[in-house]
């Protein structure tokens, strides 16, 4: 019996040391978890010095009267259903079947992009309200449905469609080439500067203001640069497709490059500037006691409501690498789109719609960069915005328009020299992304260097003013003070001791 109990007694006592030994890994695994989370959480505050936690999207401006900032969803509903009513009741019914194929057409867009203004979720930006871009967003739901129903119709179809907008269009268009006699001064001619005169046009106003735009919303003139430089070569490699690609050397490098996307970029830096040293201190409208005050007040709704910088940082993570190639590749596709669409649908260059549609790609694109940038930036954000998801399905469904529409075109192969550049570019691209994140991967986390942030706050405000309520929104977007700190254990570890443990830890795995 001694020996059963003393068996027992010993399965007792392993059993309770592989219990401790079991509760011991699962706390270390635990305050594992915990410590990396930190360090996560801690990194991602030092990128930017933007407290995404405490950022909470205010759908009110609140110096603004409340009264603007209301949805009124009954009040548009009532309007809406009488308008319906009066269109089928008591409006005397007309016979052409064309006139009220486009007004029902009209009905329905005006219907759709009213219930978007209603209902929808709020985004990113609140100047110069929100109504603004929750328009943007349904009519960029509607510019896709639009699009995917064009791409099911033949091109014979799909250029009648555009009859409906405009009679003048679905006529076949020359395409005007750039290229020729480069001469920068020919002397065989009456007028020897034709050749400069002829290409200096109003499209250079056009990507002028157009790289002053991108710069402001990528707010990074490097990869604004980047883009431009990008294409050119495009142009370059695509003008035995497209005739309007076919331009002069001096073309390409000194009026595109160089004057019209340099100077675009430089004015989008210094506004950039401006707008980060500006301080955002807003009053409300009947707050203001002068007439001048108010007036400026007002044109204020229309700039930003705060201000904060991206930092894409893109050699940081290969995350991020990937992000900003592909960010690249989907704004070089958008900008290809425009003279492919031109091309496929038979759009005059300076017909309405193009300008139009820049627009709207460019507000699209504003606010797909800020939440693409929040889900590069911010550990508790997960998933693709919304306007990200709508705008990549915009560029896509164009670029198989082209595709469908000018197949014969589109497959044209590229000369083998140019082919062989885009084989090595490509090459070298993936290269340097194996050496440079696997190959040569450090083994510790730099630390990146926080921003100035200028915003609706305290920071470099006169006292007078402190203590008022800070900005949020914006046309880049809100800030705020992190001043929350971690309870128990978080509040013994510093971001100091976080990187010097990470750097302990990855040598003992070296």
């Amino acid at each position: 019996m001694e020996v059963v109990d003393g068996a027992m007694q010993a399965v007792d006592g392993a059993i309770d040391n592989a219990k401790n030994a079991m509760d011991n890994a699962i706390h270390r695994i635990k305050k594992e978890v915990k410590l990396q989370k930190m360090k996560s959480d801690s990194m991602c505050r030092l990128k930017t010095a933007h407290n995404w936690q405490e950022d909470k999207e205010n759908v009110e401006d609140p110096d603004a009267p409340s009264y603007f900032w209301r949805a009124h969803t009954v009040t548009v509903l009532l309007v809406l259903i009488c308008c319906l009513v009066y269109t089928a009741l008591i409006e005397n019914p007309v016979e052409d079947s064309t006139y009220n194929a486009k007004r029902g057409f009209m009905a329905a867009l005006f219907f759709w992009v009213t219930l978007g203004m209603t209902i929808m979720p709020d985004g990113p930006f609140l100047r110069p309200h929100p109504a603004l871009w929750r328009f943007t967003f349904a009519f960029g739901v509607f510019y896709e449905l639009l699009l995917i129903y064009i791409l099911f119709q033949t091109p014979v179809d799909a250029r009648k469609l555009l009859k409906y907008i405009d009679g003048d269009l679905g006529e076949p268009i020359p395409e005007k080439d750039y290229g020729g006699n480069c001469r920068l001064y020919d002397g065989d001619n009456e007028d020897p500067w034709h050749n400069i005169k002829d290409k200096v046009d109003i499209f250079m106003v056009a990507h002028l203001a157009g790289y002053w735009c991108k710069t402001i919303i990528f707010r990074d003139w490097w990869l604004t640069t980047v883009i431009s430089i990008m294409f050119e070569f495009l142009e370059y490699s695509l003008e035995h497709q497209l005739p309007n690609f076919s331009e002069c050397w001096w073309d390409h490098w000194i009026l595109d490059v160089v004057i019209c996307n340099g100077g675009g970029t430089i004015l989008g830096v210094y506004t950039l500037r401006w707008l980060s040293m500006k301080t955002y201190y807003w009053r409300g409208l009947y707050e203001i006691p002068t007439y001048r005050g108010k007036i400026k007040r007002f044109f204020g709704q229309f700039s930003p409501h705060g201000w904060i910088e991206f930092t894409w940082n893109p050699l940081s993570s290969y995350e991020r690498w990937i992000a900003i190639v592909c960010i690249t590749i989907v704004f070089l596709i958008a900008e290809l789109n425009t003279f492919y669409l031109k091309f496929v649908l038979w759009i005059p260059p300076n017909h309405i719609l193009n300008p139009v549609r820049l627009l709207f790609i460019l507000l699209w694109g504003a606010v797909s960069l800020r939440e693409t940038f929040q889900l590069l930036d911010d550990p508790n954000c997960d998933r693709l915005g919304r306007q990200s998801w709508v705008m990549i399905a915009i560029v896509v469904t164009e670029l198989l328009i082209c595709i469908k529409f000018g197949w014969s075109t589109i497959t044209k192969p590229l000369p083998r020299h140019i082919a062989l550049w885009w084989v090595l570019g490509a090459g070298l691209l993936l290269l340097y992304t194996v050496v440079k994140f696997y190959l040569l991967k450090p083994y510790y986390i730099p630390r990146p260097e926080k921003e100035n942030i200028r915003m609706g706050s305290p920071i470099n405000t006169p006292a007078k003013h402190k203590g008022l309520p800070g900005e949020v929104g914006g046309h880049g977007h809100d800030v705020g003070e992190d001043n929350t700190q971690q309870a128990g254990d978080e509040n013994s570890l510093s971001q100091a001791g976080l990187f010097t443990n990470q750097l302990k830890e990855d040598k003992k795995d070296l």
